[in-house]
């Protein structure tokens, strides 16, 4: 096989898992170890891909954050089944800290049956728990991001910042064991991580199709984390790795 088809072919199968080894990619491209093994220093010279311990990944940075109408249109089964197993962490009477997106709006959608004190960024979930008398709803304030609809600044961090919630489930739009939870800005960085510092229970919810990805700014390392909820098409060596960290990890179908 012509080395340019074959690396076409690696590239193909790289764009439909999240990371692989050089068995897989010997099995699937039918070529030697070596061969695959002098393709991938080729690709990783060029900036196409990263290398790790764990196998190889695509080179996805992601430079900019989507819109929410964007993030809609994405993978919103894997979502609606991640934040129904999350729901099932919530107890009655419970601080719970809601990062903005998607995943945790459905999540917010699980929660209406329960007195809640929830504590949130996002314009979306605020509005609709408000209907809830049972639910006390705060929002942290701020200046209102126009890509997600939520609050970003230092005035919504100082409250974070002071309270010490039972859960905080956070999102992201990238992940991944070397680089931890990564945003495209500042703001949204210092946010999340202190959305995160101060609860017993700290829990990422993310579909399968976000890890492998990375953004300029670390958020939090996934250290960090006591869980990850999400779909079970992750990497069978992420989720070993993961396990093995002592984060609880959830697959759902």
């Amino acid at each position: 096989m012509k080395g340019q088809s074959r690396l076409d072919q690696i590239m193909d199968y790289l764009k439909s898992h999240n990371l692989v080894t050089v068995d897989q990619l010997v099995s699937a491209i039918s070529a030697s170890p070596a061969t695959i093994r002098r393709d991938l220093i080729k690709l990783d010279k060029e900036g196409v891909i990263s290398r790790s311990h764990g196998g190889v990944t695509l080179n996805r940075f992601i430079p900019a954050q989507p819109t929410t109408l964007e993030k809609m249109q994405r993978n919103l089964a894997e979502k609606q089944a991640i934040a129904h197993h999350a729901a099932t962490f919530v107890q009655a009477g419970a601080a719970v800290v809601l990062d903005a997106g998607i995943t945790m709006l459905e999540l917010a959608r699980q929660l209406t049956h329960l007195p809640l004190r929830v504590i949130t960024a996002d314009l979306h979930i605020a509005l609709f728990l408000s209907e809830f008398k049972q639910i006390e709803v705060t929002i942290i304030g701020g200046r209102i991001d126009d890509y997600s609809q939520s609050c970003i600044g230092e005035h919504g961090r100082r409250l974070l910042r002071s309270i010490n919630p039972d859960i905080a489930f956070v999102s992201c739009n990238s992940w991944n064991l070397e680089r931890g939870i990564t945003t495209p800005t500042e703001e949204k960085a210092g946010l999340k991580h202190d959305l995160l510092a101060n609860a017993r229970r700290r829990i990422l919810l993310a579909d399968s199709s976000k890890y492998g990805s990375w953004s300029l700014f670390c958020a939090a390392p996934v250290d960090d984390l006591t869980d990850v909820v999400t779909d079970s098409q992750l990497d069978d060596e992420v989720c070993r790795t993961l396990r093995e960290r002592g984060i609880a990890l959830t697959l759902t179908d």
